[in-house]
């Protein structure tokens, strides 16, 4: 089992929303939170609405830039808050694609996604 995890979210009619064909997600949204959460995390990343890099995990990873602790189930999916900065943001089932059962913490790094022009140089 994987213990990073990226996906790519990006705006699609004003929502964030992320694909992964290897699991035959969708234009899968984040709402109820995440999305405002999503927000803080891409501030600082201009190009986020077009697409950015989101790695996760359940263990601390270096560079990590905010940890999120599971506070409860409701509707299929799971809370989740950022103490730190006092948000609280609700996932959907499709976190249960990634992990066997919700995982206590959640670590997150948002980064820009590097382009093929990028990548030559």
């Amino acid at each position: 089992m994987n213990s990073l995890f990226v996906i790519a979210p990006y705006k699609s009619d004003g929502m964030w929303v992320f694909d992964d064909a290897g699991l035959g997600l969708r234009q899968e949204p984040f709402v109820s939170g995440a999305d405002d959460i999503i927000d803080v995390l891409t501030e600082a990343i201009a190009s986020a609405p077009s697409g950015f890099q989101l790695i996760f995990s359940p263990q601390p990873f270096p560079g990590y830039q905010a940890r999120f602790v599971w506070s409860r189930a409701e509707h299929g999916g799971n809370w989740y808050t950022w103490p730190e900065r006092n948000k609280e943001g609700w996932l959907c089932p499709a976190l249960l694609l990634y992990f066997e059962s919700p995982p206590r913490e959640i670590y997150v790094q948002a980064k820009p996604k590097k382009d093929a022009a990028t990548e030559l140089r």
